[in-house]
């Protein structure tokens, strides 16, 4: 069972690959999506999931998803098809931080995706290259709520806590308009979704071959979250709009 499979089976409960409650993803997708007849583009797309609630949600709206997972991307297509949006999505199974397009977006999404990029810095410069004036960035990011051990570094990467990462977006020529931090209640509950579904799935089919491999990857990510990361990481989405081209 290889890292997308293992991906695809713990999202199973908790579409949004992210710590962000529905409420939030909407009222997130509202200060994005202003006009209801934009070009959106999500890089590091994944299932969609931004993508899928962003269409169904304006009918006006084209969206294009580029991520490098074809078991993710495979699944975005089906649940397009099952909303009866895959006539507005397109997808693009390749790199991220290489993907050119012939247009511009009026909406850039990069949530929970620094890590194909690089690091923060790249991720605002490839969303600038890809933004029309006037266009909006949606970004989400892992944060530091409290000082993290060295193991919780070496196991999430190197990030700041919110004032610095607002000082960094803000220094590379972006207003935040919006945004939303994640509460205790939406990091437990995504974390508990990530280990519960995956061991569910492990218990509900004991004769895959699979399945010791899918049971030990949520005791090691339960036990991760618990002693490691649980009270020191968070995660922040923003809105951002350029100060200039």
């Amino acid at each position: 069972m290889n890292r997308d499979q293992i991906s695809m089976l713990a999202h199973a409960d908790h579409p949004i690959s992210a710590p962000v409650g529905d409420d939030a993803v909407r009222r997130l997708l509202d200060h994005a999506v202003v006009r209801g007849d934009e070009r959106v583009l999500d890089l590091g797309c994944g299932r969609g999931e931004w993508l899928l609630r962003a269409l169904a949600a304006h009918p006006g709206l084209r969206g294009e998803g580029v991520d490098l997972s074809e078991t993710s991307l495979g699944h975005a297509r089906e649940a397009a098809r099952a909303r009866g949006v895959e006539d507005r999505l397109t997808l693009h199974q390749e790199d991220a931080g290489a993907f050119t397009s012939p247009h511009l977006f009026d909406v850039v999404f990069v949530v929970a995706a620094t890590h194909a990029f690089g690091g923060l810095s790249a991720v605002l410069a490839a969303a600038r290259k890809h933004l029309a004036p006037g266009g909006r960035v949606l970004l989400g990011d892992g944060i530091w709520v409290h000082e993290p051990a060295p193991e919780a570094v070496e196991m999430l990467g190197e990030t700041t806590d919110l004032a610095s990462t607002v000082d960094l977006v803000t220094a590379e020529g972006w207003v935040p308009v919006h945004g939303h931090v994640s509460s205790r209640e939406e990091l437990d509950a995504y974390e508990w979704a990530w280990t519960g579904s995956l061991a569910s799935w492990a218990l509900d089919h004991p004769d895959d071959p699979g399945s010791a491999q899918a049971l030990e990857a949520a005791a090691t990510h339960r036990t991760e979250w618990l002693r490691c990361y649980r009270d020191t990481w968070g995660f922040v989405c923003m809105v951002l709009r350029p100060t200039a081209p």
